[in-house]
């Protein structure tokens, strides 16, 4: 048989070749399949930039992949010869039209290395007729099937939309499984709209899709859409880090690290780099026996987060490189773009959770027992039908958020059978509840006037979730659901201590703050940011800490969710007792609107005590409207923090036109939701705190949807004695996108060629800065920018001398407020007033990890 490298000789006749199909390109498979195959030679070949032709380096991937894994035949005799032993787990870059026979191998609990059982959707029969090759028909019927991927229309309505249309795509793929091609035509219809009905409509009319065609694939699908393999509070990260992504894709396309370099540069995004770099070097295979699954991406990415210990990088990365090796086209890109975690279609949980909502009320799965809903003709009863579905599931998700015990549920009873399968559940977190944000003392008394309220500490620690089983198992949440149990083995020993009489199992909340044991004084966050983030020994612990709660949802199997915040505290007082300085409660204050004095010096002392301010919290149900009389708040916030509304530049009218009646407020405990029954007020959120006036002169390259703009922004004080400016913080927050794209085209990367008079590849030598930004920014504008707080650091050199002889100072939480244009940078804000703003705000060296952001709620 001739090579598929080979290049076919020019015609000479003026004839087209638009007639040409499939059946054309494999007709000579057909008649020499009984030749003997030979080794392609000869000036005719088709070149790769490695100096070899695909088949040649199909062969030498092949023939590595193959020694790593212990197969002892070399793959290229496999390729030629085929296989008497049957075909085993594994796709080598064979050329078209002969058998697949790398074995593949994974690694057992003791390290050796052993056979892996094969499912059935991989295995492939081996022809024994030299008529028709099995993997020429299985090659042409997934081009069939690709065509038809190509024209699905996800983005259709989903009421007119018919997924057993489509049944014919799995009857030719060669694996009956939903091939990962279905989920990358749903990537690039999301991705090519900003819609977010159009964005549904896509992602409905997938999983509609899945659930009927191969309802199996559906669990990983909803996984992959939403840039995860599982949930928060398990260990799924893949641990890939560029250089590894790198490696697997020069690898699988021959493109030099130059040149990836090169395309990073121009791109920002690793997917958009993996497709160019696969699109200008020639595939090796165009025509794969065994396509990318959906179910087997999945199954890889939960294989790679699963490796760990000597050898890991080295097979994470042969695993990635066969995935890249087996995409084709889009595939390449939005598979890159899992690996990085950066996959940026715009689907963000809250979609994903509406569009399963949907796709359940309109599809079933084959043989399913339950039935979904009749759907009404009128619009307005579609909706209302809907709204319910999407309630029902946001509601199970945010108690119970994990898709592996979703997914199931609704393949089971579909959205019927969600509020009873899927509750609270020990060991499993449920999103915290989340406070809204008020400007200052006076705002929060006017949305709250009439009612009766709790004003507590917010400490400045590590808000925590503490699940115990009446076994006594402990487990330990973060406010971001990640499992910190063995950060706090103290805190685990401790709950045998602080259980009541009667208390067998219990879901709590608390602040987990620094502190000193021998004073009781409360100590920085960035003191407890110090403390190891995993396995801890109890008999090393050089950080201790106090557990602050405030709140109880769970009590001896019942959910307490739906119980005023009143009784829940009552209970939690009741059932546990305080150890000092170990278990308390937090300090509050219960008060009314009318209570102004005591709520100002309440707020007062919390700043005194090193915290962050205060949370409000409703106490009672307030089952009917409530009548708002903001000019009474007006009349009686005359000084200190209670400053008028009119006083923060918005006139008595506008503040009357906010009163009147207004949304009950209910005092349950609603998870993963912001509502205005806790609000916070946070000394940096008092329009009355400091700003800087700071100038930027560095930025990097953003990742995944900042990927086209700067982002983060390298800002600086100046120094009016020496003329220099002093790196103080990075920012990234506070920016909109119609400002991220001025700021790029103000800041426009030239790429070298100095046509750009606002960039340059090289520091400035007025600038001092430890950091290496992507680009160097001109000193041309200032910025104001908010924060919380001023911290020493070691990276930073603004104001460094002034309030320690060896660190600089730096900002904690800063955020853009606005460009001043009334401003030159003559008048940045300077060292000396950064050096001089209160020493309550300069705290010691910050913590530059996860944990920064971990007091931010």
């Amino acid at each position: 048989m001739a090579s598929p490298t080979k290049r076919r000789k020019k015609s000479t006749s003026a004839a087209p070749h638009q007639g040409r199909n499939l059946d054309f390109f494999f007709e000579k498979q057909r008649q020499s399949a009984s030749k003997p195959k030979t080794p392609p030679k000869g000036p005719d070949l088709e070149v790769t930039t490695e100096g070899l032709t695909d088949e040649e380096y199909a062969h030498k991937l092949a023939e590595e992949w193959a020694k790593e894994d212990g197969v002892a035949a070399l793959a290229s005799e496999s390729m030629v010869e085929g296989s008497k032993q049957g075909v085993k787990r594994g796709r080598s870059l064979s050329p078209v039209g002969t058998v697949n026979v790398v074995e593949s191998f994974v690694l057992d609990g003791i390290g050796k290395k052993t056979p892996e059982t094969i499912p059935d959707e991989n295995k492939q029969t081996i022809p024994t007729a030299p008529s028709i090759p099995k993997t020429a028909i299985s090659i042409e019927s997934a081009l069939e099937s690709d065509a038809l991927i190509e024209e699905m229309p996800f983005d259709g309505d989903p009421l007119s939309f018919d997924p057993d249309m489509f049944k014919g795509i799995l009857d030719k793929w060669p694996t009956r499984k939903a091939p990962y091609a279905l989920l990358t035509r749903a990537f690039v219809l999301v991705n090519l709209t900003r819609s977010r009905i159009k964005i549904v409509d896509t992602l409905v009319n997938l999983l509609r899709t899945l659930i009927r065609l191969d309802p199996e694939s559906l669990l990983a699908a909803v996984w992959l859409t939403t840039n995860d393999i599982g949930p928060t509070y398990e260990n799924n990260e893949l641990g890939l880090g560029i250089s590894i992504i790198s490696k697997a894709l020069t690898g699988s396309s021959g493109t030099t690290t130059a040149t990836l370099k090169k395309l990073f540069n121009k791109h920002g995004d690793m997917g958009d780099v993996a497709f160019e770099a696969k699109v200008k070097q020639k595939a090796l295979m165009m025509k794969k026996p065994i396509p990318l699954t959906i179910k087997n991406v999945y199954t890889t990415l939960v294989k790679i987060a699963s490796m760990s210990g000597k050898g890991s990088q080295e097979n994470k990365q042969r695993h990635v490189e066969r995935l890249l090796v087996d995409a084709k086209g889009e595939e390449v890109r939005y598979l890159t773009r899992t690996l990085t975690q950066h996959l940026r279609i715009g689907a963000v949980k809250t979609t994903m959770i509406i569009a399963l909502s949907r796709a359940f009320s309109l599809s079933a799965p084959d043989g399913a027992n339950w039935e979904c809903p009749t759907m009404p003709k009128s619009k307005e009863a579609r909706q209302e039908l809907f709204g319910k579905a999407e309630e029902v599931l946001k509601q199970c998700f945010a108690r119970r958020p994990n898709y592996n015990d979703i997914i199931p549920s609704l393949l089971k009873g579909g959205i019927g059978v969600m509020e009873t399968e899927c509750g609270m559940a020990i060991h499993v977190p449920l999103k915290p509840m989340l406070g809204s944000i008020t400007r200052d003392l006076a705002e929060m008394l006017m949305k709250l006037h009439g009612t009766s309220f709790s004003c507590e500490f917010k400490y400045d620690g590590q808000r925590a979730q503490i699940h115990c089983d009446s076994n006594g198992k402990v487990s330990i949440f973060s406010r971001n659901l990640e499992l910190m149990t063995s950060k706090y083995p103290d805190l685990v020993e401790l709950i045998p201590r602080i259980r009541g009489d009667g208390v067998q199992s219990f879901v709590m909340e608390g602040e987990i703050v620094a502190i000193d044991i021998n004073t009781g004084q409360i100590k920085s966050f960035q003191i407890l940011a110090e403390r190891e983030r995993r396995n801890v020994d109890v008999g090393n612990i050089r950080v201790d800490v106090c557990l602050f709660a405030f709140d109880l949802m769970y009590l001896n199997g019942q959910e307490l969710l739906l119980r005023p915040f009143r009784e829940r505290r009552g209970l939690m007082h009741s059932m546990f007792v305080e150890i000092p300085t170990k278990f308390v409660w937090v300090r509050s204050l219960d008060a009314t609107s009318e209570d102004v004095d005591a709520i100002r010096e309440f707020f007062r002392s919390s700043l005194e005590t090193k915290c962050e301010g205060i949370m409000v919290k409703v106490l009672d149900n307030c089952t009917k409207p409530l009548m708002s009389k903001p000019e009474e708040v007006i009349e009686e916030g005359v000084e200190g923090n209670l400053v008028s509304v009119a006083m923060k530049g918005r006139d008595k009218e506008k503040a009357k036109l906010a009163g009147g009646r207004r949304k009950a407020l209910l005092a349950t405990y609603e998870p993963d939701k912001r509502l205005e029954s806790w609000l916070k007020v946070k000394k940096d959120y008092d329009s009355a705190a400091d700003t800087l006036d700071l100038v930027p002169i560095g930025g990097w390259h953003g990742l995944g949807r900042k990927s086209k703009w700067w982002s983060p922004i390298l800002l600086a004080v100046r120094n009016p004695e020496t003329g220099t400016f002093e790196a103080v913080c990075k920012c990234m927050s506070g920016f909109t996108d119609k400002y991220y794209a001025e700021m790029k085209d103000f800041y426009n990367d030239d790429g070298g060629s100095g046509e750009n008079i606002n960039t340059s590849r090289h520091k400035k030598a007025y600038y001092e800065a430890s950091l290496c930004p992507a680009i160097w920014f001109e000193p041309k504008e200032v910025w104001e920018i908010a924060f919380a707080d001023i911290t020493l650091s070691p990276t930073y050199s603004a104001a460094m001398g002034l309030v320690s002889e060896d660190r600089g100072l730096s900002l904690r939480f800063p955020r853009f407020l606005r460009k001043r244009e009334d401003k030159g940078i003559e008048e940045a804000s300077t060292p000396q007033f950064l050096a001089g703003i209160p020493s309550s705000l300069i705290l010691r060296p910050w913590f530059f990890g996860p944990l920064a952001n971990e007091s931010d709620e």
